[in-house]
């Protein structure tokens, strides 16, 4: 064949294939780019908002009297709007398996009614405003430029990815978690590109407008050798134990609350007045809001035996109540906690063993062993990539089918070569 003939040939069978591919990948570029410029901004006005309100509170410990004032205004927010029955990250995730659609309405409701939270002192995180912010923000895109329904989930995943990012400073895990949290055993990898361009240009917005990263202490990791395996093998197992303690205490405080106290205003004030009377009693505002001052401390060797027991109660009435705000950030208060209490018990390094403890609780909870350990090189370095790796597998494998968020797929399962399709268990 001359060489003409194969040119033609080739130009043939694979022309159209390629222009295909290059028109997709300008399409998916351009609104990738528009989804982190779009979910970033609002992303970056919340952490400025958030970032103020929290230093404001903890400047001011009379704001926590305020809690109960603020779960009142919550339950009154989300009934003008007629969302009484909110189903908070899991109407993302509903979204994406196509089962439901983000209303506009969740953005405002979470934006707003997360600041409460934290301004107040309630005990939350600010991941889960962060991925419905992102989902309905990225759902109502979707809507505008009148994609298909398959199209307007993977905007979904990108709007998760972009305020993901922005919020953490994370963009690696980032575009991975919004990919990996759905369905457990199985990845959305048509979303990887628009996810991947989303995460990063909504990270460098807030880094240009001086939203700092979430950083901690440098590390010093020590090589790996036989005993300290074994030891964070035996911390990771513990993790994992606690992980699904956390996930059980959360839904079985939710059953509580709505079996006696039907009424959600009745229920998020009792809650409010819990949470000012354990603050009060324990002297200590360190387990309202977020609590990263703390997780800095565990990171640097220091933490209260017992503060990993604390937070999981506080949350769980937080969070259970009514209030709004998410859980994988008290996952990490709890995990930095218990591997600080274990290894200063042990005699290993509880620098080390928080920051193990941290990742292995995050993947316990979510069941999202890849996002884990690219979460621990954005946070640690790569120096503790052994001690992660463990982390992250026993943490996963030991930690069943439990799950935080109930329409989390579990596609796969985590022991052997079998198709599952179930909900994570609560």
């Amino acid at each position: 064949m001359s060489k003409p003939e194969f040119i033609k040939k080739f130009v043939h069978a694979y022309g159209n294939k390629m222009r295909h591919h290059i028109l997709m990948f300008l399409k998916w570029t351009l609104i990738s780019l528009l989804v982190g410029i779009v979910v970033g901004g609002f992303s970056v006005l919340f952490a400025f908002i958030m970032n103020t309100m929290t230093e404001y509170r903890e400047n001011n410990d009379y704001m926590l009297y305020f809690l109960p004032l603020g779960g009142i205004v919550t339950v009154f927010l989300y009934s003008v709007f007629h969302y009484k029955n909110d189903k908070g990250t899991n109407l993302v995730l509903s979204t994406i398996h196509a089962q439901s659609e983000i209303p506009l309405r969740t953005a405002p409701l979470i934006f707003f009614s997360t600041i409460i939270t934290h301004v107040f002192g309630g005990s939350a995180g600010r991941e889960g405003a962060a991925l419905q912010l992102g989902g309905s923000i990225g759902n109502q895109i979707g809507r505008c430029l009148k994609l298909t329904d398959a199209d307007k989930r993977v905007v979904v995943l990108c709007g998760m990815s972009a305020a993901f990012s922005a919020l953490f400073g994370t963009p690696m895990a980032a575009a991975i978690f919004a990919l990996e949290v759905v369905s457990v055993g199985i990845m959305y990898y048509a979303a990887l590109l628009p996810c991947t361009f989303s995460a990063l240009i909504a990270a460098n917005l807030a880094k240009f407008v001086g939203i700092k990263e979430t950083e901690f202490a440098i590390v010093d990791f020590p090589e790996l050798t036989i005993p300290n395996a074994l030891e964070t093998v035996i911390l990771s197992v513990l993790c994992a134990v606690i992980s699904i303690l956390f996930i059980i205490l959360l839904h079985s405080t939710g059953d509580l609350f709505r079996k006696y106290l039907k009424n959600p205003y009745v229920r998020i004030t009792v809650a409010a007045f819990a949470i000012v009377a354990m603050s009060l009693i324990l002297s200590t505002r360190d387990y309202n809001g977020a609590g990263m001052n703390v997780i800095a401390k565990a990171v640097d060797g220091e933490a209260v035996p017992y503060a990993f027991i604390l937070k999981m109660i506080f949350t769980a009435i937080t969070i259970e109540a009514g209030f709004r705000g998410g859980e994988i950030v008290p996952s990490l208060f709890i995990g930095a906690t218990f591997g600080c209490t274990f290894g200063n018990l042990i005699g290993f390094s509880p620098s080390v063993c928080a920051a193990v403890g941290m990742i292995a609780v995050f993947c316990g909870v979510t069941n999202c062993p890849i996002s884990s350990m690219l979460i621990s090189f954005e946070l640690f370095g790569a120096g503790g990539i052994p001690f992660f790796m463990i982390a992250v597998a026993v943490s996963y494998f030991m930690s069943g089918y439990y799950g935080l968020y109930k329409d989390q797929t579990i596609v796969y399962s985590k022991y052997r070569a079998k198709f599952l399709n179930r909900k994570a268990r609560q």
